[in-house]
């Protein structure tokens, strides 16, 4: 399909309006992160380094830092060994129900974070005796496991089944052909979704405050906890001016191993 001149010039307005739309705002956090002016005065009367010193020096980021890091790396291994064998189930074996059971493995990830988080709030309060760390690293890994369910799949589905056909044919058993020829052709996708759900877990601030069991806080947590406290608003222009850039890098590499997949093949 042509485009006009004038179609393309309106798409390529509407385009720039929407990447304004979305990136400007996270450039002021950027910005306001290194603002002299404690009520972030615009244009910044000054830039200095202070409130990221303080931030590195306090004590509640450093521990919301070490929580977000410790249940996100928890998670993302689960979902990698239940991701990966459950994809593995589903695309190289047929039975009754298959279908249905991918529907329940994605829907998490489909409903809105609120309805997951009270639903899972409700079962552990319940039925598993209140919230701890272990009922949010068990959280984060419900929408860990689909990221890493959704890589392999696909990878599985493009590999096919005649290289384990004839890794078997040869005398190969099950075991010694998912080590030997399923598992080398997928392990880039299943890097690319640990980084992708590390980086969803790090991020994840609804259904984390649902299942995060009492005095457990997690760096969004520490951020919305103390946005609207003025003498740590700096602090969180910090924090959240460092989330930004720690973001950026698991999109980056999971992108790049994925154009990697596509070219290998």
């Amino acid at each position: 399909m042509i485009l006009s001149r004038t179609a393309k010039w309106t798409l390529g307005a509407v385009f720039a309006l929407v990447m304004l739309f979305i990136y400007v705002p996270l450039l002021v956090v950027v910005v306001n992160s290194f603002n002299v002016s404690l009520t972030f005065q615009w244009p910044p009367p000054g830039f200095t380094m202070e409130w990221w010193a303080r931030a590195i020096d306090n004590v509640g980021v450093r521990e919301a830092l070490l929580t977000s890091v410790g249940v996100a790396l928890i998670a993302t291994t689960i979902a990698l060994v239940l991701g990966t064998l459950t994809a593995v189930a589903l695309t190289q074996y047929a039975f009754f129900g298959r279908q249905s059971i991918s529907l329940l493995i994605i829907l998490p990830i489909a409903l809105p974070g609120i309805v997951t988080g009270v639903a899972l709030n409700t079962m552990f309060t319940s039925w598993l005796g209140g919230l701890t760390y272990l009922t949010l690293v068990v959280a984060h890994a419900t929408f860990c496991i689909v990221v890493i369910f959704n890589n392999a799949s696909a990878r599985l589905r493009r590999l096919g089944g005649n290289f384990v056909e004839a890794s078997m044919d040869l005398g190969a058993t099950r075991t010694t052909t998912f080590w030997r020829v399923t598992f080398p052709n997928m392990r880039s996708a299943l890097v690319a979704g640990a980084v992708l759900a590390f980086g969803l877990s790090f991020d994840e601030i609804i259904v984390t405050t649902f299942t995060a069991g009492p005095g457990i806080q997690t760096l969004p947590l520490w951020i919305f906890n103390n946005l609207f406290r003025p003498q740590q608003a700096p602090i969180v222009n910090v924090v959240a001016a460092a989330l930004i850039l720690v973001s950026i890098l698991p999109l980056y590499l999971a992108q790049r191993l994925s154009d990697d997949q596509t070219g290998d093949r």
